[in-house]
């Protein structure tokens, strides 16, 4: 608890940190029964990894690949359970929501089957978010390229309570590759991740003249939480003029390097890097979203019937900066929290059997000329660049009020031109396609952390600005944005559906 607490910079909320601490041994347990594969020492018992801002070695892993080997056990049982149905390549567009008496009800999700090409509706009672978090908001992000935000934005335009936006975390370590002796012949959608462990391994940090600079920034030098690492390294490049910095381990046995970082071997090994001889260069990527969809200890939102888990819930658990291996942990507690909360709400729930037909449908955009609708999607991938460019600019790992000012302005601007490009070239307001979806989420996303960011007047974990450099001990508090009444008049900040009043 002292460890998360410390990590989140005093903004986690305690009850929820005990309760993580509390029910997270029992969820790896079951992890472990479902069939997860973890390392073991030879002792026989589990092997304790220690990374970034942990007192004790605590972290259960496989090897460097923890978060593959769980997604690996928990589809296999999801495929093994004849009471789960997958619908695969689904992008979901909007919540289907509705009004009585003030709170607002969710009753499922309209998506997109993009290899069918058409629109699919799903009513339910309950529905649980669980789509990850918005690395892509930047243009170097850790994330797989489905981590546009679109839960976050949904949740947004569904008028759900979000929290905390200003605290993305940049993992200071990401693969450098214009540092590599070999270049990737093609850019990476999403960067290659250094693991923390290499750190918590004994592995330095030094810049491109072999000069060791962690211990001039922390007592706790490469030890130190994520955002200290990434703001020391972000230092060093602005004072360097470099594009990176160096990652060494080679000081370590090099069965001991190949047994905790085989991934990260062969991956290095393929660009022509030998890492058990050779530092390895890297720099920071946007990792994860600390804020996300407000979340009670159930996992509940301020929409009934909707419930959110993993990054694109904000907890409290993570306060202004999480603390490393606590995401994963996160998700498998507050999923498992959603269950009765759920089964509770199913059997108190209306549901409408004529509901299915009460929204409007989305349209699908194969209904625009091909030369307009290629003209819109090589539009909104140059918008998409030109978005991650400001965010990096301007809302990265350092920050001033001119410059999240600037990135408002900017950012509202390319927002514009982006919509009115696609009307006039044949778009409709309840048009869908799947580049355009992901790019009115990224705008909303983008645009809530500059809100959250210029909201906070002091610099407290993963938020550090240089016009209130200092913690505040009077602004411990969440940032929290509201529903507003009126929507921003923007196509990407309205639902597709209009809000219906329910009986």
């Amino acid at each position: 608890m002292q460890d998360t607490i410390v990590a989140g910079a005093h903004l986690c909320d305690e009850e929820t940190v005990r309760i993580v601490c509390t029910e997270g041994p029992e969820r790896v347990k079951e992890l472990i029964a479902m069939g997860a594969s973890f390392d073991h020492g030879e002792d026989g018992r589990l092997h304790l990894a220690r990374e970034g801002g942990h007192s004790h070695n605590r972290i259960v892993h496989s090897a460097d690949m923890t978060g593959k080997e769980i997604e690996r056990a928990l589809l296999q049982a999801v495929e093994n359970d004849e009471n789960i149905s997958v619908f695969g390549h689904h992008f979901a567009i909007d919540l289907l929501t509705c009004q009585n008496n003030g709170e607002i009800f969710c009753y499922g999700v309209d998506s997109l089957d993009t290899k069918a090409q058409k629109v699919v509706r799903f009513i339910s009672k309950v529905t649980l978010l669980a789509s990850g978090g918005a690395g892509h908001i930047y243009p170097t992000t850790t994330n797989p390229p489905v981590a546009t935000g679109d839960g976050i934005a949904m949740c947004h335009r569904a008028q759900a309570v979000i929290s905390n936006m200003e605290f993305v975390q940049f993992h200071p370590t990401a693969l450098s590759d214009e540092g590599l002796p070999i270049k990737p012949a093609k850019i990476r959608d999403n960067a290659f991740l250094v693991t923390e462990a290499v750190r918590g391994d004994g592995g330095i940090l030094y810049n491109q003249s072999m000069e060791r600079f962690m211990p001039l920034y922390d007592d706790r030098a490469e030890l130190a939480p994520r955002d200290v690492v990434a703001r020391s390294i972000d230092d060093q490049l602005k004072k360097r003029g470099g594009k990176y910095v160096l990652l060494d381990i080679s000081h370590k046995p090099r069965e001991k390097i190949l047994a905790h970082f085989p991934n990260i071997a062969a991956e290095c090994l393929r660009h022509g890097l030998d890492i058990t001889q050779q530092p390895i260069p890297v720099v920071p990527a946007a990792h994860y979203m600390c804020g996300g969809v407000r979340a009670g200890l159930q996992g509940e939102t301020s929409v009934k019937g909707l419930y959110v888990a993993g990054e694109v819930a904000c907890t409290g658990l993570h306060g202004a900066n999480r603390l490393a291996s606590n995401s994963l942990l996160e998700a498998l507690v507050f999923a498992q929290r959603a269950v009765q909360p759920s089964i509770d709400h199913m059997v108190d729930a209306d549901a409408d059997p004529c509901l299915a037909e009460k929204w409007a449908r989305p349209v699908l955009s194969v209904s625009i000329k091909d030369s307009a609708l290629s003209d819109i999607i090589e539009k909104t991938k140059k918008t998409r660049m030109e978005l991650q460019s400001i965010m990096w600019e301007y809302v990265g790992i350092v920050r001033s009020t001119n410059r999240l000012k600037n990135a408002e302005w900017k950012i509202g601007d390319l927002e514009s031109e982006w919509e009115e490009f696609l009307f006039r070239r044949g778009w409709k307001p309840a048009t869908v396609g799947i580049e355009a979806c992901e790019m009115r989420n990224l705008f909303c996303c983008a645009k809530l952390v500059v809100k959250s960011a210029l909201a906070r007047r002091e610099s407290r974990g993963l938020h550090f600005t240089e016009d209130f450099p200092y913690l505040e001990e009077s602004k411990r508090k969440p940032t929290v944005i509201f529903p507003t009444a009126i929507q921003e008049l923007t196509w990407s900040s309205k639902p597709l559906q209009r809000q219906l009043q329910c009986k």
